[in-house]
């Protein structure tokens, strides 16, 4: 059975990660278990954050936060919405996708680069993260951004250890830039439109300046048309205004809906964590980045070939899509469909066994894959952090 250590400070971080280093005896480094995402990682040992907790920093006049990586993300959220902020990002809570019952925590939330709806609006948690204290695994703590935006020392290893997924170094502290929580959001709603057609309206309604903060194309279910949505978000007398101006250029698709506050929120959350996939539990869960405009061609494809249920993101430019878990878990079709467009796929959901026996992540190009083995190596030469895992 794998031990856990608990450490909770950097030097006893930093005591582990030597040592393993010296040993070579690896390491699986764990947050708050919600994100079982990667090749299985063989380790006889496993590095916790959970006890690596707290608010560490925190000025709302100045929209920036710091918190320890083991700090539960709902801790962050519940002090955020107690001064009307909010991280821009919206980060997607993988537990009722994946099935499990951990606790998100701030430094998995970074070390996965989660990202969830309001990405084109406000781009990804790398966007707004602007500090990162982490060990690598020479056992070393390096520091990298700072607290404020304009802060312009040293590397840019903020951007690099977000979406790491704990490869490089073991997040012990980040530091996130902020924006005001929206006064109230509405969502603009199509029903029966092919997956083509959406991105359409989805595409006429993003070329306006009426500030788009959320845009999906969600499957047909239990008797259910498909679903497109549009969310504004903002001040009410505004929110009111550019809700009566799309709908006008929504008119040429088809009848608009239009979904109050509290609606909305609970529609955005369900697209965010992607609950229209969360049955059956034992089908294979991609996700797959394109360019929007080729988020149908890839969808249809998968439809046609593998029977999969999808649902579009990001404008169609984020393609979730289930897949049967037999044989390679329709990594083949998945590849080929990705191939032929240009973007990348990731097996989000499967068994061990099957992530074990395909490519999670998108295979890199050779020149690519090159510079990879020589970041991880300078980061981690004896390749003591979660080896195998990407």
């Amino acid at each position: 059975m794998t031990s856990i250590l608990l450490p909770d400070n950097e030097a006893e971080i930093e005591a582990i990660v030597h040592e393993a280093a010296q040993s070579g005896s690896a390491l699986a480094i764990h947050g708050g278990g919600t994100r079982p995402i990667g090749r299985p990682v063989h380790a006889e040992r496993t590095l916790s954050t959970q006890l690596l907790t707290g608010i560490t920093l925190y000025e709302p006049s100045e929209l920036v936060i710091s918190a320890r990586a083991g700090t539960p993300l709902s801790e962050i959220q519940e002090t955020l919405a107690a001064n009307r902020q909010r991280l821009p990002f919206e980060p997607i809570d993988y537990r009722h996708l994946l099935g499990n019952h951990g606790t998100p925590t701030i430094g998995g939330m970074t070390a996965s680069n989660s990202s969830g709806p309001r990405r084109i609006h406000s781009g990804s948690a790398r966007d707004s993260l602007i500090g990162v204290r982490a060990t690598t695994g020479r056992g070393e703590t390096i520091k990298s951004g700072g607290r404020v935006m304009k802060n312009v020392t040293g590397y840019d290893f903020v951007k690099l250890l977000a979406g790491s997924w704990g490869t490089l170094g073991v997040l012990t502290e980040v530091t996130y830039k902020l924006l005001p929580e929206a006064e109230t959001e509405r969502t603009l709603l199509l029903t029966g439109l092919s997956a083509e057609r959406a991105v359409a309206a989805i595409t006429a309604a993003l070329g306006t300046p009426f500030e788009v903060t959320g845009a999906a194309h969600l499957p047909a279910t239990d008797g259910m048309p498909t679903r497109t949505v549009l969310r504004l978000e903002g001040f009410d007398a505004s929110v009111g205004y550019r809700t009566d101006r799309l709908e006008q250029v929504l008119k040429p698709f088809g009848s608009v809906e239009t979904v109050a506050a509290e609606a909305s929120r609970v529609l955005w959350k369900s697209i965010r964590d992607v609950e229209a996939l969360e049955v059956p539990r034992d089908a294979a869960i991609w996700r797959i980045s394109v360019r929007p405009t080729d988020g149908p061609k890839v969808g249809e494809q998968l439809v046609a070939q593998l029977g999969s249920r999808v649902l579009y993101d990001w404008a169609g430019g984020l393609v979730w899509a289930s897949a049967p878990s037999e044989g390679d878990g329709g990594a083949s079709v998945v590849r080929g469909a990705v191939a032929a467009v240009g973007g990348h796929a990731m097996l989000v959901r499967g068994s061990p066994a099957l992530r074990a026996s395909v490519p999670v992540f998108e295979p890199e190009a050779p020149g690519v894959a090159a510079m990879s083995r020589l970041i991880k190596a300078t980061f981690d030469p004896a390749g003591v952090l979660n080896p195998g895992r990407m």
